[in-house]
């Protein structure tokens, strides 16, 4: 008799020693934090990331900007010129090979990206006046918004002494997350997001001999 009393009165304590434990794990902190950083941390991370690499693109398109002024002098003050017989001519490949060692310090172009372009275009080309540049203002483009380049507009083809010359720069940077704003400008499909760095100046060559 004895025994089974004090199997019954077993049975009320063990459960209030389970609704206790309960209580406890229900109170408990322990822990909580790692999980709170572990559900916060994948979005805290893209906006980081997406943050340096939006910095990333805007120093490049400064860059590119530096090397097209810098180009654009060499072909103003005749450093560097294009069909004219002389020892300071160049091609278009020479002319893409130079402005390519220009952005090296953060764009490496690659090994054939001089003869055949895939991510840098250049656009070198005489005007007849000023005021034609401004034809030249907007991204060519082969369809509507955030559609490819139309590359086939573009030509090597700068002026000679005292001609009004255009030079334009087109680089194609790879975009992984674009979630700050919108700073892409090609969007060829889902995988793909380009921020179209984009550099132009204008200017007229010096009167050299």
């Amino acid at each position: 008799m004895s025994a089974n009393v004090k199997h019954h009165e077993g049975q009320p304590k063990a459960r209030r020693q389970k609704r206790r434990a309960w209580r406890r794990l229900l109170r408990s902190r322990d822990g909580a934090a790692a999980i709170e950083f572990a559900i916060l941390s994948v979005p805290y991370f893209i906006i980081v990331f997406a943050i340096f690499e939006t910095f990333a693109a805007y120093t490049a398109e400064q860059l590119v900007t530096n090397a097209v002024n810098t180009m654009a002098r060499e072909l103003r003050t005749g450093n560097i010129t294009f069909a004219l017989g002389r020892s300071t001519d160049m091609t278009e490949t020479e002319f893409r090979t130079a402005f390519c060692e220009e952005v090296s310090i953060m764009i490496a172009c690659s090994a054939s990206e001089a003869d055949t372009p895939e991510k840098l275009y250049l656009d070198v080309e005489t005007l007849p006046t000023f005021k034609a540049i401004a034809d030249k203002a907007s991204i060519p483009r082969v369809g509507g918004e955030y559609s490819d380049l139309d590359t086939s507009v573009f030509h090597f083809s700068p002026g000679g002494p005292n001609t009004i010359n255009l030079l334009r720069a087109y680089y194609r940077w790879n975009i992984t997350f674009d979630y700050l704003r919108a700073i892409t400008h090609i969007r060829p499909d889902s995988e793909t997001q380009q921020f179209l760095i984009i550099a132009t100046t204008a200017f007229r060559s010096e009167d050299y001999p």
